[in-house]
Order: C-alpha cells, then structure tokens, then sequence
C-alpha cells in the first residue's frame, strides 16, 4: 500500500484510537487522528484525507453531524463510519447522510482493512455522459445534481446512490446480482468474505425515493435468484 494514502481518524475510545493507528501505521498508511467531534471537523474540511474512520459516539459533535458539514463541503470524501450499534436505524442514517460504509464495534481488524481497502479501490464506474434518466412522464432523475425531479418536487441522492443507478441503468438489459453492485459499486474484490447489508440498504432507500410505492417497484424491480433491474422510459 503505498504511503502516500492518508487516514483521518475520528476516535474518543483511547483504546480503539490507539490500535486503529497501531494497525494502519502497521498497514503502511499515514495516518491522523482527532480525539472528539470539533477537532475531528475541522482536520477533515482543512486536511486532504483520502478516507476519514468516523465514529458516531463522540464528545461535542456527533459523527452524524460531522458527515453531515464534510459532504456540504466534499461530496466525494471517502468515509467509514464506526458504531457501537449495528441497528438498520443507525447504519441507514449514515447512509442517508452520505456515509461509503459502515462497521459495527466490535470489529476485527482484518474486516475492517478489508472495507477500508474496498472503499479506497473507488468505483470502477466511468464518467457517464448521461445528463439524466427519465422514469416516466412525472419522474427524472438527475444524475449531474444527484436528485429526482417529480413533477415539481425534487428529492436528494447521495453520490453513492447515484452510482448505484448508473451501474443499474449501465446494464439495463440484464439483472445486476447483489454481488455484482458490492464488487463494481463498493469496490470488493469476490474473493473478500464479508458480511454487509450494504447493497439491500441502499437499494431499500433508492426506492423510497424513486417508486409510487416502495413496496411493489416498478422502476428498481428485483428479478428473483438473478439480482435488479432498472426500468426507464428514456435516458440522455
């Protein structure tokens, strides 16, 4: 790994703090670390991190809060959050606010390297030259201001869902599997053993936003045993 990569993180467990530098020092990163929420901020808007390991539980300011004022400022900061709690309510609200990953405490350390690696990898996505993608005569999605215009309200998409949607119309033909979006979208490699409800979350939260009704899709459908399928009326 080269040296050059920099971690911030963003830790007020003494212990957990120390062996995360420890291990990625060990990994061969550079890395920097913040002891709670307002010096945590300030070093990830004024520093130039390639990925910031973000707690949720922290004094002053919380890592929701924090995620919130980077993705204000960088909507491609790579970000993994870190929490005590691996409840859907807790992941998906990283998630909405624009969290890469996530992973629950406690954690081994060879699962989180692998994540960190992952999300470092980037997505293999190309810049599309899709401006949009019509859904039906009332829905637009927006792919260059990551949004939805229906009718005359709109709805916001992290960058992540928004890549997700172009991988999805990318391979509109086909099903997409579940394990195809974590290796194309998320950057795992097949070979990485790992447990996440990452793809089933964002998939959850995509529909919410684009369907008439989330419970029976008919624009992001899941073809059973094959993976989904993105259906449109057009794209540009």
């Amino acid at each position: 790994m080269a040296k050059s990569t920099s971690i911030l993180i963003i830790e007020d467990e003494v212990a957990i703090r120390v062996g995360l530098v420890d291990v990625l020092i060990y990994h061969g990163y550079q890395v920097d670390y913040a002891e709670e929420g307002l010096s945590g901020l300030e070093k990830a808007l004024t520093g130039n991190y390639d990925l910031i390991l973000l707690d949720v539980m922290l004094p002053n300011m919380d890592g929701f809060q924090i995620c919130t004022k980077i993705r204000e400022q960088d909507k491609g900061q790579a970000i993994i959050m870190l929490t005590a709690k691996s409840t859907d309510e807790d992941v998906i609200n990283g998630f909405t606010l624009g969290a890469d990953d996530y992973v629950s405490k406690p954690f081994s350390v060879a699962q989180l390297i692998l994540r960190i690696k992952a999300v470092l990898r980037r997505s293999t996505l190309k810049n599309t030259e899709l401006t949009f993608i019509q859904l039906d005569e009332n829905r637009r999605i927006d792919l260059q201001n990551l949004c939805i215009q229906i009718g005359k309200n709109s709805l916001p998409f992290t960058k992540r869902e928004i890549e997700v949607i172009e991988y999805l119309q990318r391979y509109n033909q086909r099903p997409v599997a579940r394990e195809e979006l974590l290796s194309s979208v998320w950057g795992y490699s097949e070979s990485m053993d790992i447990e996440t409800r990452t793809v089933d979350i964002h998939i959850a939260r995509i529909r919410r936003k684009i369907e008439i009704e989330p419970k029976n899709p008919e624009f992001l459908i899941t073809v059973r045993g094959a993976g989904y399928r993105l259906i449109c009326e057009s794209d540009n």
